[in-house]
């Protein structure tokens, strides 16, 4: 392996002062990134910054218990002293992308106005005094807030859209903005202590990274990016150093919508997407011989460039800076829009693909492959070379709370295999791994594209089309695959090759076939989340167990795991796992309920002692995605009942490992003292919340795995791609990330899309050697 990086070095040497430079621009890099404008009227942004200071006022904190500066501190700020409107307004303008986006501008001028604010708050928009009836911003608080609690669970679906969404972000941004210091005026206070001092970049550190190797400092990928910031003449020069021809002539884009790129670059093989699906097949191909071009719309950031704090993080990394929900917002749904994709910002989790579902895909959907040797080995050699395993030295907050609750009621509980060592205890991993010691596709598949000297990765490119051409004289016209066009910025650039491997995530890949013709009537189609619900449950500090010094967002995110089945389903589709998610103060305080103010000023000061347990559902009901942004998704009955057998499991594991005080994310935002509740009255409470409605936004649910827009089969009328990979509609494009599986997998899934994306891989290299 040393051999072969000094190898790499030697072919493109970087200079100790193009060093200094590059370490300047990552120093200096807040000033490259995209400038979000603010582009509300002032009328909105007025509404707007009346209901931040709604949910997030200045108020007295004096009624909570003992009160020092930061608490008090905390208590006094208000969103608009901290500037959160305006980062509001910002994300709204610029990030948020949802159909229904059109919701918030609406809302916001009809309350700008008496007659506006009247249809939207009622009666409660009427003061007793003249005038009578007020704009929104000109009521007192009780009155304001009395109207946000009422839209939260109003009658009409557009009015709780508008309080959720509103809310989410509210919150989102003040508990994640920063100052020049990197720190928030509420974290001291919720006993949040943000990155640890072995997570920053200080200045010392930084000095002493430029004597080390450049990979060293800006990791594995370095020699391997290609910046298509830097003149024209480097980018070239690195292409064809790499074996790759590069032309600046037009090129024949074959009926196209696309015309006159900047650039056209010949491979064998290109692949959009450098998650676990298109950096397991970019690396299998690289690794083959084969000239790989990987086109990645996120950024790289290297171990040395992440910040691990959660709103740059979520920007930088996350789909839609994590603001992404289905059409009726009742699904939260966080994707990697990053190099490594979800593999660099997900849980660890490494769970290979389950025997009934490896038996079902076989038999029922007819795809041999799930019943081959070749898949069980697939599975190893991926899970080899994440270096999976399940042991761990130090069990973390939440699973430690899941693991002691499911002993106590006696439930089976087992660890979860990890993609990083046993002594791995770092809750930031959602953010990135400043360490390196999660193995996602930017540690492992894509080095070995990098360091076969076959390959180099786009990033920040947004592939626009497939490109393909049409075999003239036949009735029913052939198209091969020919290549993609994707845009850096306002440029165009085009990519010919032999193969093509579109692996942009399930919510992404059925959109750029669509776009680049492709008319199968299963693209899009039986979209699956694993939709999943969670209940919290309150330790305080003053407790010999859990030790004191644990907090819930650090240690290991996943270690341990247990299961609820569904009897009553009569198949695995009622079957929920039981987990612990990543909940650092953005999105815990985005998603826990709220009903007043105070209440939710209270409520995040236990954030650092409140373990969260999930449920996660393989779904039945499937849903839809119509556009880039637009994803229907109805949780059907069924499915919402197991999910709510689950939820009733989770609180009784956190009532059993001794939680004080328990509650869910059901939008009444009820809990109950444990301590002062008799055992009927937990049973009633437990009962009562999990037998709760979970759809219209009453409860939260969220998705971090989505899958099988693009499900793989064995007959075009219903399936979007062959048992190979390949499309229907196109000879040589190819389908390699979730959005292949048949059915929901009900484990996470990121063994299950490495080892698919490792046997398409070798499928193309079939292809590729009969193209030679």
């Amino acid at each position: 392996m040393e051999k072969k990086k000094k190898s790499c070095l030697q072919k493109d040497p970087m200079s100790e002062a193009n060093l200094d430079v590059e370490i300047g621009r990552l120093e200096q890099r807040d000033e490259t990134k995209p400038f979000y404008t603010n582009s509300l009227t002032p009328r909105e942004m007025e509404s707007l910054v009346a209901i931040c200071d709604t949910l997030i006022p200045s108020i007295d904190g004096s009624g909570v218990g003992h009160v020092d500066d930061c608490v008090a501190e905390y208590f006094s700020a208000s969103a608009s002293q901290t500037g959160t409107p305006d980062r509001v307004a910002t994300l709204m303008c610029e990030r948020l992308d949802h159909p229904k986006k059109w919701i918030l501008r609406v809302a916001l001028w009809f309350l700008s106005t008496w007659i506006g604010s009247l249809i939207l708050c009622g009666r409660r928009s009427f003061t007793g005094e003249f005038p009578y009836f007020r704009r929104f911003c000109r009521l007192p608080e009780k009155q304001r807030e009395d109207i946000l609690l009422n839209w939260s669970s109003s009658f009409f679906l557009l009015l709780r859209m508008f309080f959720r969404s509103i809310k989410l972000i509210t919150a989102l941004v003040f508990f994640t903005q920063v100052d020049e210091k990197g720190s928030n005026l509420a974290w001291k206070a919720i006993g949040y202590n943000g990155p640890s001092s072995d997570h920053s970049g200080h200045e010392e550190e930084l000095n002493e990274e430029k004597k080390k190797q450049p990979e060293e400092v800006f990791g594995p990928l370095y020699n391997g990016i290609v910046d298509l910031k830097r003149p024209r003449e480097a980018v070239t020069k690195k292409l064809t150093g790499r074996g790759f021809t590069v032309s600046t002539q037009k090129s024949n884009t074959n009926g196209s919508s696309i015309s006159n790129p900047v650039m056209t670059i010949r491979c064998d093989a290109v692949v959009v997407g450098s998650g676990s699906g298109g950096g397991v097949v970019a690396g299998v191909l690289a690794k083959a011989g084969y000239k790989v071009l990987v086109v990645e719309k996120g950024n790289y950031y290297a171990r040395s460039n992440l910040s691990l704090l959660e709103g740059q993080a979520m920007d930088e990394m996350y789909l839609s800076a994590g603001l992404l929900a289905t059409s009726d917002m009742n699904v939260v749904v966080l994707a990697g829009s990053t190099v490594g994709g979800g593999s660099t910002i997900n849980w660890s989790a490494s769970i290979k693909t389950p025997e009934h579902v490896m038996k079902e895909w076989a038999e029922k959907s007819k795809l041999e492959m799930f019943g081959s040797d070749l898949y069980r080995e697939a599975m190893d050699v991926v899970c080899e070379r994440m270096g999976v395993q399940c042991g761990f030295v130090e069990e973390g907050f939440n699973n430690e709370i899941l693991r002691k609750g499911c002993e106590e009621l006696g439930l089976p509980v087992k660890n979860i295999p990890r993609n990083a060592p046993s002594d791995h205890y770092c809750g930031f991993c959602c953010l990135g791994c400043k360490k390196g010691q999660k193995q996602g596709t930017a540690e492992t598949w894509l080095v070995d594209l990098v360091e076969s000297g076959n390959g180099l990765i786009l990033p920040g490119c947004d592939a626009m089309e497939v490109l393909y051409e049409r075999e003239q004289g036949k009735k029913k016209k052939k198209k091969t695959a020919t290549g993609v066009a994707f845009a850096f910025g306002e440029e165009i650039y085009v990519v010919e090759s032999k193969v093509t491997v579109v692996a942009c995530g399930a919510l992404r890949t059925p959109h750029l076939l669509k776009r680049s013709g492709l008319k199968n009537s299963n693209i899009g189609r039986n979209l699956c989340l694993h939709p999943v619900v969670m209940a919290w449950g309150w330790f305080p500090e003053e407790e010999i167990w859990p030790e004191k010094k644990k907090k819930s967002y650090e240690g290991g995110i996943m270690t341990a795991m247990s299961s609820v089945v569904n009897t009553e389903t009569k198949s695995t589709y009622g079957e929920t796992l039981i987990q612990t998610p990543s909940l650092h103060p953005g999105m815990y305080s985005g998603i826990i309920p709220w009903t007043s103010s105070k209440e939710f000023k209270t409520q995040m000061l236990k954030f650092s002692r409140t373990s969260h347990i999930f449920t996660l559902l393989r779904d039945k009901g499937t849903g839809t995605i119509n556009s880039k942004s637009y994803i229907d998704y109805n949780l059907n009955d069924e499915d919402e009942e197991s999910l709510k057998m689950g939820l009733e499991r989770v609180m009784k594991i956190l009532v059993a490992a001794g939680a004080e005080e328990i509650g869910t994310h059901n939008s009444e935002g009820k809990s109950l003292n444990i301590r002062t509740a008799s055992g009927v009255e937990i049973e009633k409470f437990v009962r009562e919340e999990s037998s709760k409605q979970l759809k219209d936004l009453s409860g939260q649910i969220c998705s971090a795995h989505q899958m099988g827009s693009c499900r793989m089969g064995i007959r075009p009328e219903e399936s979007a791609v062959r048992p190979t990979g390949e499309t229907w509609e196109v000879q040589g494009l190819f389908v390699a990330d979730t959005s292949v599986f048949p059915t929901a997998l009900g484990v996470n899934p990121m063994v299950t899309v490495q080892s698919i994306a490792y046997c398409i891989g070798l499928n193309v290299v079939d292809v590729l050697k009969r193209k030679k």
